[in-house]
């Protein structure tokens, strides 16, 4: 697979020097080997990200895209397409549950327009990078063109370009967008329609029925989409590609990505098809109540930090698992040796 040539280079993590001084200064801190857990991994991942000992976490940014989906036509929402922009407007206005965490774990927060179909009044917080008001509905056409996708990819990178600090966190807006990473889930990692699919924003078991079957039609009008960019092209949304763009630069850079629920997931997931070194960069936040989400993890082997049945998006999974990253950083700075808190180690009898 050729990518193109404006993808940036992400350099995998791969340093076994310092992974063996990582990992002996981990199982020598004053607890039995092993006994953080998940947070043991965490603070592995952070040291090799940052290629230090002592990792720092500086800067924190939220990037919340946004954008509508043709496809709601097709009735595979409980809200109206309308909801898109009204929900933009409440996190311009502090309103969204993502200001909240934002506001309380202090992350600086950006809404991108990357295809909201309606015009946005400007914002201090809002970034314009339309594509297009909305992609076509994959039923009958390619989601986007390949010159869209192109330009979602590169208007994501472009934005992490210009941000300070080294963690960045990514969530999505727009009524539709499971049925996106439903279908790219499916032709992605091999999953059934059917167990990809959920019912996003609350459908009845009706309405995911029919979800399931214009899913499915839509997988069979563009089952020659094999290569992960004319798959994106054809089933994607405008707020996953300007994602993956960003996920792509963020690893590229060196930086801390919090990946949110089941949309986010979808945009690693061709993140990891194209460039799987990007993985080494994803900390996967938390576990969504969305169907699909839990296969997406099993695919890409990712082990989530969360699991509270949370399904609402934006990125708020990503803010809600920051404590624990902030502890997994701390912990292997801060936290004394038995070395140096003059503790014995481990007996070789007993327990």
């Amino acid at each position: 697979m050729l990518l193109p040539a404006f993808l940036p280079a992400i350099e995998p993590v791969t340093d076994l020097p310092l992974e063996a001084r990582l990992r002996h200064k981990i199982d020598h801190k004053t607890k039995p080997v092993g006994a953080l857990g998940l947070l043991e991994d965490l603070a592995l991942q952070l040291g090799m990200i940052q290629r230090s000992e002592t990792p720092s976490l500086q800067a924190p940014q939220m990037v919340v895209f946004a954008a509508d989906h043709g496809i709601a036509a097709e009735g595979v929402s409980a809200y109206p397409q309308a909801v898109t922009v009204q929900m933009v407007a409440n996190m311009l206005a502090g309103g969204a549950a993502i200001n909240v965490f934002a506001r309380q774990h202090g992350f600086t927060l950006h809404v991108v327009d990357a295809g909201v179909a309606a015009e946005l009044p400007a914002h201090p917080q809002l970034l314009q990078r339309k594509i297009a008001p909305g992609t076509q509905n994959m039923c009958k056409s390619p989601a986007m063109t390949r010159e869209q996708a192109h330009a979602a990819l590169q208007a994501g990178m472009d934005i992490v370009q210009d941000l300070p600090g080294n963690v960045v966190a990514f969530g999505e807006m727009g009524i539709a967008n499971t049925s996106s990473a439903a279908l790219l889930l499916a032709r992605l990692a091999g999953t059934p329609i059917e167990d990809a699919t959920g019912r996003g924003t609350g459908l009845n078991d009706q309405q995911l029925m029919r979800k399931r079957e214009v899913l499915t039609h839509a997988s069979l009008r563009h089952q020659h989409a094999v290569e992960p960019l004319d798959i994106l092209a054809a089933m994607g949304g405008f707020e996953i590609a300007m994602m993956l763009g960003a996920m792509l630069q963020a690893a590229s850079q060196r930086r801390v990505v919090l990946v949110d629920g089941f949309i986010a997931g979808a945009s690693a997931l061709v993140a990891h098809a194209l460039v799987p070194q990007v993985q080494d960069y994803l900390v996967f936040c938390h576990r969504s109540a969305e169907r699909g989400h839990r296969l997406l993890l099993a695919h890409l082997k990712a082990k989530a930090l969360l699991d509270l049945d949370l399904r609402l998006g934006e990125g708020t999974g990503a803010l809600l698992a920051w404590p624990l990253v902030q502890s997994a950083a701390r912990f292997l700075n801060e936290m004394a040796s038995f070395e140096s808190a003059g503790i014995s180690g481990k007996s070789d009898k007993g327990d």
